[in-house]
Order: structure tokens, then sequence, then C-alpha cells
């Protein structure tokens, strides 16, 4: 089986992350197919939402990181594949859906901010320890996080690195329903089949009025990226990876 799943419900795209040894640990492969089907989902007249969920057990762990630090070697931390999906995020007109099960991390919890509606089971938990690891936030969310869940709540999450439960979580603005684990993916597509019924082009247009534009958000996705890339090289950084994968012996 693929590592990202992408079938067509009627007119719900589900775009599934399915590698669940890695708990759902991106690839810059993964990052291309759910780009990919992302962007199909704008062209195609028949689909009216993408639903984004992971394996059982697990939604997203974040980068696969012996991917993410060969990547970087090269010099694409933040590049080609990572940015193309975080811009489809930025810039899909369909309206965008998640269903998340146990740990979302990193990238994990930012592509959710993105996202109209968050499906979380009770057990889920957010985390983004981008500034432990001597890094600085992605996927815009040092812009959109402060505007969802206020400064505060945000410089915790981001900066401080605290973990939310799906309750805090829900408070803060990330989620918008908390289910029993066992019926994740039965609410998230429930939502997606209320929303699919709506009518598309006011769905759009009331859409695209609350998002505003997209190229506010694209820039601090670019921002943030080169920020990243020259963190990564940093002492600091390198200093916290190495203690990072030494405690992973």
């Amino acid at each position: 089986m693929s590592d990202i799943v992408v079938t067509d419900q009627g007119p719900i795209r589900v775009v599934r992350m399915y590698r669940p040894e890695k708990k759902n640990a991106l690839t810059l492969a993964m990052y291309e197919a759910m780009a990919a089907a992302i962007e199909g989902a704008d062209r195609d007249a028949g689909v009216r939402c993408v639903l984004i969920a992971g394996a059982p057990g697990a939604f997203c762990a974040g980068n696969d990181l012996a991917d993410f630090l060969a990547a970087a070697s090269r010099g694409g931390a933040l590049g080609g594949p990572i940015l193309r999906f975080l811009y489809a995020l930025a810039k899909s007109d369909k309206p965008l859906i998640a269903a998340v099960g146990g740990v979302a991390v990193g990238v994990g919890t930012t592509m959710l901010l993105h996202c109209d509606h968050v499906v979380a089971a009770d057990d889920a938990k957010f985390s983004t320890p981008f500034v432990s690891l001597g890094l600085v936030p992605e996927a815009a969310s040092s812009l959109i996080a402060p505007r969802l869940m206020g400064h505060a709540r945000a410089f915790s999450l981001l900066v401080m690195g605290k973990a939310l439960t799906a309750e805090e979580a829900k408070v803060s603005g990330i989620v918008n329903t908390v289910v029993p684990a066992a019926e994740v993916d039965s609410q998230a597509l429930a939502a997606a089949k209320e929303m699919a019924a709506l009518p598309p082009e006011a769905v759009l247009a009331s859409r695209r009025l609350m998002r505003g534009s997209p190229d506010e958000i694209v820039a601090r996705i670019d921002a943030e990226a080169e920020e990243f890339k020259r963190r990564l090289a940093s002492p600091e950084a390198q200093a916290a990876f190495v203690a990072f994968l030494s405690c992973r012996r």
C-alpha cells in the first residue's frame, strides 16, 4: 500500500497518510503526493471538499527525520516538496477537513491551521517542538496561530513547545469537535458530507471572504522557510539535533 492513499468518495476527496509503523512521519514523496491530491481537487469540479486523515492511532508524527536530514544536507530543508504541500494548503479553494487521532507533531499540527474543520479524538495530542530543536515554526504558523489562538497561547505552543490535549486545542480554536477515538473518521466524513451538500459557489465565495488573499500566507511560508534554513545550519540547531538523536538510540 502507498504511504499516501487518495480516494474520492463522491464529492469528497480523502487524502490518508498511511505509514503506521512510523506514525505517518512524512517523507518528501508523501509531501509530493499530498500536494498533488489537493491541487488536483482544486481542478476537479466534482470534488467539493478534501478530508485529510491518518492511519489508525496516529495523525502525523511530523517529518521523517532521516528523509528530512538528508534533504537538509543538500540545502533543501524546507524546499521543493514540502513547500509545494504548504502552498497547496494555503491556496486551496476547496474546504479542508481533518480527522486527527493520536499524535499530531510539528507539521502534523501546523497543517491544521489551514483547515476549515478539524475533528479530533479525545486522546489526540498536539505539539510543535521546533524551537527545542533550534528551529522556527513553519507552514505560516507564526502568522496564523497568534491570530487564531491569541499571542499567549500561540507562544506557549510554538515557542515553549507546550503540548495541547484535544480539549485544549478545541478551546484554542484549532479543533472544532472532540469525539471518541473510534468515531474520528466517521464524524469527520459526516462533516465533509454536510459541507459537500452546501451550494459550492456560495461556499467558495464565503471561504474566500473569510480567508482573504493567500498571498500573505504564502509570503510568511517563504519567510519562515528562509529562517528555518538559516537556523538549521546554526551551531545551536546542530547541537540540539545531536542531543535529540543520541536520546533516540
